[in-house]
């Protein structure tokens, strides 16, 4: 089995469709490098990966918006082709098995954010802290 794991940011809206009785979104994840080649010009190099997540869970789809930034796991598909001039051609699609929501563009079209947990909801809310002047004290009630 190949695993493809990408993280990046999509490029357009998640498209939810039903394709013979099944649910599938599709949307497309842009990877950007910038590295200095050999005479010291920067480069921008994007790599995008269409992505087909076959699932019944499209609750996330309305999350899936152009600029957020997820992890998306999956297998790789390369698929060949000859475009209407004569060329050869090829894309790469992502058969996803699993997708995060690694953050989100903001409205205002700045840089994106971490994405911050929900405290409204209990189950979500993090676990308190310990002092740290607990965590040098040591523990004496060991079940062994």
């Amino acid at each position: 089995m190949i695993k493809l794991q990408v993280i990046g940011n999509l490029g357009k809206d998640c498209v939810l469709n039903n394709v013979n009785g099944k649910n599938v979104m599709n949307f497309s994840v842009a990877h950007s490098e910038k590295y200095k080649d050999a005479q010291g010009i920067q480069i921008d190099k994007s790599i995008w990966v269409d992505c087909a997540y076959w699932s019944d869970k499209t609750g996330i789809a309305p999350y899936l918006k152009k600029g957020t930034t997820v992890y998306v796991e999956g297998q790789p598909d390369v698929r060949t082709y000859t475009t209407q001039d004569g060329r050869s051609g090829s894309s790469l699609t992502l058969r996803v098995l699993s997708v995060q929501l690694l953050g989100s563009k903001p409205a205002d079209g700045s840089t994106p954010t971490q994405a911050e947990p929900s405290t409204s909801n209990p189950a979500n809310a993090m676990p308190p802290t310990m002092p740290t002047s607990e965590l040098n004290q040591p523990i004496d009630d060991l079940p062994f």
